[in-house]
């Protein structure tokens, strides 16, 4: 049985295009507005026992607690976070009810794919799931800091990399076809995951250097343990062109320069 765990689902964008893919989606989130909002829309799911909706926080067992802190977003509710912001003036502070992942797993079985999109705290998570010994086929999180590819890295189980840029996912991914049905991925979406996404799968070096070029950001980063070795011979193609650019922006950006420092020591 394929469970897709949708961690911080938000409005429920990509449960759609997630229930084509799994037998069961469990979709956690929250904040309980949005909750109702995908309850609302997926009443028939939830019905068939095909989509589970888990009001609440997803925390480590570490913190988890009947109720927790947590901080909405006044104006962006994709910004809403579980760890206490430096800046409280955009937040309201809530007490909602927590989860953790050990309690998500007893009750609903172990993920296919995890997806893991709450802010500011995708690197505790990761690092409490490999700790109960779990490691999804596909897995995916937020790409802001380095430490969140280095927990996937860490966890020696991983052998293939993708990264999905959050501000193309609604042009790349319109009217994508899954299973014959198609599917247009939203702004807010997390995008697609596995071999649905465009490209060939990166080994652990060259993904890094990838991610180098490229830095963080608004980027989902994607492991699977599943990874043909045959697909690094086209990852390196690509790598190899992305060094071609990156070397002839450099020598373009030197030249301009160069070229800029010598008017002004004419003028002089």
């Amino acid at each position: 049985m394929k469970i897709i765990y949708d961690l911080g689902a938000n409005n429920g964008d990509d449960i759609p295009y997630y229930l084509l893919r799994a037998d069961k989606v469990v979709a956690v989130e929250a904040n309980p507005a949005l909750c109702n909002k995908i309850e609302q829309k997926f009443a028939k799911e939830i019905s068939e026992e095909r989509l589970a909706v888990v009001a609440s926080v997803v925390t480590t067992a570490k913190e988890h607690r009947e109720s927790v802190k947590f901080y909405l977003h006044r104006s962006n509710h994709v910004l809403s976070q579980f760890p206490k912001p430096d800046d409280l003036q955009d937040f309201d502070e809530v007490n909602l009810p927590s989860t953790s992942l050990k309690e998500l797993f007893d009750q609903y079985g172990l993920p296919y794919y995890l997806k893991i999109d709450i802010e500011n705290y995708d690197q505790e998570i990761l690092r409490e799931l490999f700790a109960l010994d779990v490691f999804p086929v596909y897995l995916s999180a937020e790409s802001h800091e380095p430490a969140v590819i280095a927990e996937m890295i860490l966890a020696q189980k991983y052998t293939g990399f993708k990264l999905v840029e959050g501000f193309s996912v609604a042009r790349k991914y319109k009217d994508m076809d899954v299973d014959g049905v198609s599917v247009s991925l939203t702004h807010h979406s997390a995008g697609p995951f596995g071999e649905d996404i465009e490209g060939p799968w990166f080994s652990k070096t060259d993904f890094l250097m990838l991610l180098g070029i490229e830095g963080m950001g608004w980027k989902d980063i994607h492991a699977t343990t599943n990874s043909n070795p045959k697909d690094f011979i086209e990852s390196e193609k690509i790598l190899f062109l992305y060094r071609k650019i990156l070397v002839r922006t450099c020598w373009f950006m030197l030249r301009r320069m160069n070229l800029f420092y010598k008017r002004i020591f004419r003028r002089k």
